[in-house]
């Protein structure tokens, strides 16, 4: 059996606007990305979105967050299995599209139909999931081998899936992706320092706070010390290597989709910036952009320069 085209319509539609109004929107929903795309990146979207809110917006204790993530996470598996591909059994069937107007449910429905038709590597959601599953009991990282460890499953897997989306397939895109996925986790990272460590949580790997002789205790003042700010210009140096790996796949790729990851590569490039340039006042003053940096970037995307091969 198929999907009634109405239903799959909304399904999509729910993706779609969960995109495009959450607070910490990635630019997934882009228009600037080719439209066969969209409602397949948005439904990846939204499942990721809705368990990253399950392992870290949540007021449960661990155990239950943990048991909710496996449980969407086994929702995940029943739903590219092909049976569920069909509409509601008839009998049941107004019982059944109650079910099937919740957003979770809708999320699913667009998300199985996307991995059927695409064939998207189921591994790549379980690996999200496995990492969302860490934020909920691991707040601090000892190595940068421990903290690339929870890129790779947070972050690289969302760029090899549009890539596969794009129906690309090549490992030196898939390794170039990579870094950059990476190098915009970091950013992130290290843009959202201050609300982590009110947070609880600390992504310096402990290995350069200690080379750098930065105290944790520090951090309470709200400024950063020296130590701390010298500690963050290493982090940032890290990530601009890996931005400069992740220059390839915006040259790999073609059309719209190129011109998006441009301007992506761009932001997080201008974001990591700003990050440096907050010094010790980054605690408290969070690096963004905004309209006014819209013009600059989009002229650079334009004139854009290819990575040396």
């Amino acid at each position: 059996m198929s999907l009634r085209p109405e239903r799959l319509a909304r399904a999509y539609a729910a993706c779609e606007a969960l995109a495009q109004t959450h607070y910490e929107n990635f630019p997934v929903a882009s228009r600037l990305l080719p439209g066969p795309m969209r409602p397949h990146v948005a439904a990846v979207y939204a499942f990721a979105r809705v368990a990253d809110d399950i392992a870290d917006e949540g007021t449960d204790p661990p155990a239950i967050r943990k048991e909710r993530l496996r449980i969407w996470q086994a929702r995940l598996h029943h739903a590219v299995r092909p049976e569920e591909a069909g509409a509601p059994s008839a009998g049941n069937t107004e019982a059944a599209e109650a079910v099937a107007e919740s957003r979770d449910e809708l999320i699913f429905v667009a998300l199985g139909h996307s991995i059927r038709l695409l064939n998207l590597p189921i591994s790549l959601f379980d690996d999200l999931l496995s990492a969302f599953g860490q934020d909920i009991t691991t707040t601090r990282y000892d190595s940068w081998d421990s903290v690339l460890d929870y890129c790779r499953r947070s972050a690289n897997p969302v760029g090899r899936l549009v890539l596969r989306i794009a129906g690309r397939s090549d490992p030196a895109l898939d390794r170039s992706s990579d870094a950059l996925c990476t190098a915009l986790q970091l950013t992130n990272f290290w843009q959202d320092f201050g609300r982590d460590w009110r947070a609880g949580r600390l992504y310096v790997p402990r290995s350069v706070q200690e080379s750098c002789g930065a105290q944790r205790d520090d951090l309470a003042s709200g400024t950063l010390t020296p130590a701390w700010v010298h500690a963050i210009e290493q982090c940032a140096e890290v990530t601009r290597r890996l931005f400069e790996e992740g220059r390839a796949v915006c040259d790999g790729v073609d059309g719209r989709l190129r011109f998006e990851l441009r301007l992506t590569w761009l932001g997080g490039r201008r974001v990591l910036d700003r990050v440096v340039e907050r010094g010790a006042s980054l605690p408290t003053d969070r690096p963004s952009l905004g309209p006014v940096d819209v013009p600059a970037l989009l002229w650079r995307a334009v004139r854009w320069e290819r990575a040396a091969a």
